[in-house]
């Protein structure tokens, strides 16, 4: 394998690069220098956890010349807050030499000092789909310099019903320029996004999406219910040094605060889901990355971006309702080539979950005995009489508004008249239906109501 010291780089790129003791580059990375730098639209499909966020970064900002222009020129964006704040601090990380102006923008927190963070110049922004184009309505926001366009996590962008809010980015966005996709999976819906606005794009496939990594081992635990298996975590998390920094997966907000509160270890735990604040959920992951608290539950919501180094243990309290979940709930552990753990417990109602993870890794996780010490609780939620909604699915900050159409150019350019319509109002306005048939969201939602 080639190492960062081959790659034709800034001498400022490659002394950051040693500073985060980074020598070689991985498979995605070397895959997708070379087509990036050399201006080609670019699909890149790896798992979660093989590098992507580097592998889409080193070449753009190698290329990035310095400019005191005060709109941006490079736009990335992702489908989570915490993937902003990611990102941001890796090119910060990438940067401390250079003179890159970088911004990120999410929901959730006032726009006003984003407005005039913008106002100020800017080379890079990174922001959430809907915050973004919330910014574009306005005029302090302009596309029109945008040279590269970077789509991170497609795959989920799509399941989160993001499509109509792309497309209406999109017309903000010049026609000529550079697009670069990555994704952990590739699905109809991003087969489709590439076919309608990549140009003979160069693809690389690292990994097939649903196979395993190998320095990660897994095992499950059938379980007849929530507190059951509250009881089988109470049991395993005694031993503090084999279970040293545990990430735990729920299905639901609800699951995520009675889990918290039903754990033994009330002092070593946090928790995050979107209906927590952003400054809650930024603390719970700090708290999780120093060492302060041992035990982090989240939502799969914001499981992508958690990038958190040295976590032993990857739990799936309640199983995924997407098998594709099910992989990049794993691969927050078994990074940088170190081993991993992963344990998910399924309940008879999961059963088919769970067949269908194996079904699409091609691999029967191990299976475990309840340890004798574990009691077999009688106690039901009452949520467990019915079917397990994942927080996606029931999470209105990820709802799709749907609609197919985008307001004429004269609309858009036209002034504001002084009765002025809340964003929701104005998306309501103008999106009357789902923008795909066959949605899985939209669709998942109609057959539970």
């Amino acid at each position: 394998m080639s190492t960062f010291a081959d790659f034709k780089i800034k001498k400022q790129l490659r002394n950051a690069l040693a500073d985060l003791k980074l020598e070689k580059p991985t498979p995605i990375q070397q895959a997708s220098f070379s087509p990036i730098l050399g201006g080609f639209d670019f699909v890149g499909i790896a798992q979660t956890g093989t590098g992507k966020t580097i592998a889409y970064l080193l070449p753009i900002l190698q290329d990035l010349k310095f400019s005191d222009q005060p709109h941006p020129r490079v736009l990335v964006l992702v489908p989570t807050r915490e993937l902003v704040i990611q990102i941001v601090e890796e090119i910060e990380k990438l940067t401390p030499n250079l003179s890159v102006r970088v911004l990120g923008v999410y929901g959730g927190t006032n726009i006003k000092p984003q407005k005039q963070a913008i106002a100020q110049g800017l080379d890079i922004i990174v922001g959430t789909p809907r915050r973004l184009y919330d910014l574009a309505l306005t005029s302090v926001l302009r596309l029109k310099s945008i040279k590269k366009l970077v789509i991170d996590e497609v795959d989920i962008m799509l399941d989160f019903g993001f499509k109509t809010q792309l497309r209406n980015i999109f017309e903000y966005l010049p026609a000529k320029r550079q697009n670069i996709l990555f994704s952990a999976t590739m699905t109809t819906y991003v087969d489709e996004l590439i076919d309608g606005f990549l140009v003979n794009p160069v693809k690389k496939t690292i990994s097939i999406s649903g196979t395993p990594l190998d320095n990660i081992s897994q095992e499950s635990y059938a379980a007849p219910n929530f507190y059951t298996k509250a009881n089988l975590l109470n049991h395993l998390l005694e031993d503090k040094k084999e279970y040293s920094k545990v990430l735990i997966f729920v299905a639901t907000k609800v699951n995520a605060d009675r889990l918290f509160e039903t754990l033994n270890f009330e002092s070593e735990v946090s928790v995050i889901h979107s209906s927590k604040e952003q400054n809650h959920r930024s603390k719970s992951l700090e708290k999780f990355d120093n060492g302060t608290s041992r035990i982090l539950i989240a939502t799969d919501v914001v499981s992508r971006g958690i990038d958190i180094e040295k976590i032993t243990t990857v739990i799936s309290f309640d199983t995924s309702f997407y098998p594709e979940n099910y992989i990049h709930r794993i691969g927050r552990t078994g990074r940088a080539e170190e081993q991993g753990r992963s344990i998910l417990l399924y309940s008879e109602k999961e059963i088919p979950l769970k067949d269908a993870i194996e079904s699409l890794m091609k691999y029967t996780i191990p299976f475990s005995e309840l340890p004798k010490e574990v009691e077999i609780s009688s106690q039901l939620t009452p949520e467990e009489n019915k079917s397990v909604v994942p927080e996606e699915l029931n999470d209105t900050h990820f709802t799709p508004e749907g609609g197919a159409s985008f307001h004429e150019k004269s609309a858009k350019n036209s002034k504001e008249k002084s009765v002025r319509k809340s964003y929701k109002k104005k998306l309501k306005e103008r999106f009357k239906k789902p923008i795909r048939r066959g949605d899985k969201i939209q669709n998942m939602k109609k057959k539970r109501r």
